[in-house]
């Protein structure tokens, strides 16, 4: 990884600093007393103030406050940069033409600036969701209930989409909805769409809610409109995460 840092450099210094990190498309850091201008949707203004100012490699151009998590103005992937020093300040531009804004950043100070270039092409994985509990269940049916038949999964009706729709022992149709989390009543409000769908057939019906866990109103709810709930966590591993074990150095 190439890094280049410098502290409290002078004016012709951060442009000069700034125009080869962009030049080079590093990821940019500056920690500055700025004032920030915005231009498109809408306009607003931020005054004076210390921030971080952030350049990603991809376009993208983010200043920070000290508090909250969301940057306070921000341009989303492939901005085009414009920089220019004009009384002692060095101002930063980014531009997007469709559709057309701009973000101006005036820094008055610059307290730190950096920029590396580094090299990351991995993607994040995820595990935990309703797609990974999906999964589970369609390739081990038998977590539901031993005999159920999953026949398919995202099912149109007219309510939306039922998250697996199959068969149990006695081959009455169940339909699952699917909760990563606690589910609460909307949840249940959701199944019971679903299960009105076949209303013509509601003796040979099954509704299902799989989840963690449900809330107490959840729970009362189910048992009002005669629905059943299935206590299910989705898998958390990684599907890349593999053990080692001493198996693997006997080959």
């Amino acid at each position: 990884m190439i890094i280049k840092l410098d502290e409290n450099p002078g004016t012709e210094e951060v442009f000069d600093f700034i125009n080869e990190a962009i030049s080079k498309r590093a990821f940019i850091i500056i920690v500055a007393c700025c004032r920030i201008k915005y231009r498109g949707r809408a306009t607003s203004r931020l005054g004076s103030g210390d921030r971080t100012i952030i350049i990603k490699t991809d376009g993208s151009f983010l200043v920070h406050q000290d508090y909250n998590l969301e940057p306070v103005n921000w341009q989303p992937p492939n901005c085009k940069f414009k920089t220019r020093m004009e009384n002692d300040r060095v101002y930063i531009c980014g531009v997007r033409r469709n559709p057309p804004e701009s973000l101006e950043v005036e820094i008055c100070k610059t307290h730190m600036i950096s920029y590396h270039i580094g090299k990351d092409i991995k993607k994040l994985e995820l595990a935990g969701y309703e797609e990974d509990l999906r999964t589970m269940i369609m390739e081990s049916p038998e977590l539901i209930e031993k005999g159920f038949r999953p026949t398919s999964k995202e099912y149109q009706v007219s309510t939306g989409f039922i998250d697996i729709l199959g068969k149990d022992k006695n081959g009455s149709l169940m339909i699952l909805e699917l909760k990563s989390r606690q589910a609460g009543v909307n949840a249940v409000k959701q199944l019971k769409k679903y299960f009105e769908d076949f209303t013509d057939h509601k003796d040979f019906v099954r509704g299902l809610l799989v989840a963690p866990s449900v809330t107490e109103d959840a729970q009362e709810l189910l048992e009002k409109y005669q629905l059943e709930f299935k206590a299910l966590e989705p898998p958390k591993e990684l599907k890349s995460a593999k053990s080692v074990t001493l198996d693997f150095f006997n080959k």
